[in-house]
């Protein structure tokens, strides 16, 4: 286990010198809004593991500035949790990312391959089970703690050059890190908007709110996630969503009158007035600005038939040419581009940009003209099916 910063550094050298290194974090997320890094796992080849020990060293400024070296390839499985994690605990935004499973939906596989299932289909290794809820701060760590964490990085590197192969015979290197340097993008790691996380709320009768209530709703929210990054607890812990909708449904005009099923007493007393001031701000928003419902389409039976289409068009070029659809575009974002096609708007879709574009992109356009010659999914016939 590295826990020194000397250490560290000698480590951080090693990695410059191999100009390719594969990360791993292990962490606690429990009772707390940010994850409590226990371990950084670093893997330069098969024999060349190593561990962090981030309860012992919590200086991990060198780290970070292996991170944004962009001489050197960071290997992650999955990374945007992990990039995130590190980005607050390093104080840098990494550069030269290559993500083992977003790559993986390039060459026939799944986008969202589990990291045990891409070891045993490019290396016929199967990863041992049984650590996954183990508490990575608690000291001492045992022997199959450890094993465990190096076999998240032990294979990585070779996974790496296994996928850069198989991109090459597929034609798809070009592609694949054209992907890949999306994640260099350092908004990717910074902490959410406050005033947006409303849209999270999952409660009972939350879609039946007026524009006031939801203006509300949103104060509410973002005074929650604010005190939830102060004080570092979940959340729930501040204030569950139950009760973040219930206040906005009814609109209390006092502190005394915050109580109820669904915030209690202890709630009351410690929050009462910041929640109050949530309040009287949501109501203060002017009419134009309140968030409003989601409102279905005029033709929504038309829109939703036409998504299908796009869809099915998509995923039959996958199946030929072996990518995954999942890292094409979601349904989401294929029926903002069939909205804004209807509506002669134009948009920013990623379906009209980069590899996407030249993949399928011109053809979902040539799909939503109505014009002929379409070959999505092997179908001629599909701009009659659009009109």
């Amino acid at each position: 286990m590295i826990s020194t910063i000397k250490a560290l550094q000698d480590l951080v050298e090693q990695a410059r010198s191999a100009k390719i290194v594969a990360i791993d974090t292990e962490f606690v997320w429990e009772r707390t809004y940010y994850p409590i890094l226990g371990v950084v796992q670093v893997g330069l080849s098969e024999e060349d593991v190593f561990l962090i020990d981030t309860v012992e060293l919590t200086n991990l400024e060198l780290l970070g500035e292996l991170l944004a070296d962009a001489s050197v390839v960071k290997i992650f499985h999955d990374a945007i949790q992990d990039l995130t994690i590190l980005r607050r605990a390093t104080g840098s935004a990494p550069q030269n990312v290559f993500d083992t499973q977003r790559a993986s939906g390039f060459v026939g596989l799944n986008g969202t391959i589990s990291l045990q299932d891409l070891v045993t289909e490019s290396t016929g290794i199967t990863l041992r089970k049984g650590e996954t809820r183990t508490n990575w701060c608690k000291r001492p760590l045992s022997a199959k703690q450890l094993d465990y964490a190096e076999d998240d990085v032990r294979y990585m590197p070779g996974i790496y050059s296994w996928l850069l192969e198989r991109g090459e015979a597929e034609g798809r290197v070009a592609w694949m890190m054209e992907e890949m340097k999306l994640l260099d993008n350092p908004l990717l790691y910074d902490e959410p908007d406050p005033r947006l996380q409303f849209e999270r709320v999952k409660a009972r009768g939350i879609g039946a709110l007026s524009d006031t209530q939801r203006a509300v709703l949103r104060e509410l929210t973002a005074w929650r996630e604010l005190e939830a990054r102060a004080s570092d607890k979940t959340r729930r812990a501040v204030l569950a969503d139950d009760a973040l909708a219930d206040i906005a449904r009814r609109l209390p005009k006092s502190v005394n009158q915050l109580s109820n099923r669904t915030v209690s007493d202890r709630e009351r007393d410690l929050h009462g007035k910041a929640i109050m001031d949530a309040i009287e701000l949501g109501l203060a928003i002017p009419a134009g600005e309140r968030p409003r419902r989601l409102k279905s389409h005029p033709d929504e039976d038309r829109i939703s038939a036409r998504v299908l289409v796009v869809q099915a068009g998509i995923a039959g070029r996958c199946a030929r040419e072996g990518i995954d659809p999942r890292i094409v575009a979601s349904k989401v974002e294929i029926r903002d581009l069939v909205i804004s096609d209807e509506s002669l708007n134009g948009t920013a879709s990623p379906l009209l940009e980069g590899w996407r574009k030249e993949f399928v992109g011109d053809d979902v356009i040539a799909l939503l003209s109505g014009e002929a010659a379409v070959r999505l999914g092997g179908v001629n016939d599909w701009p009659q099916l659009m009109r």
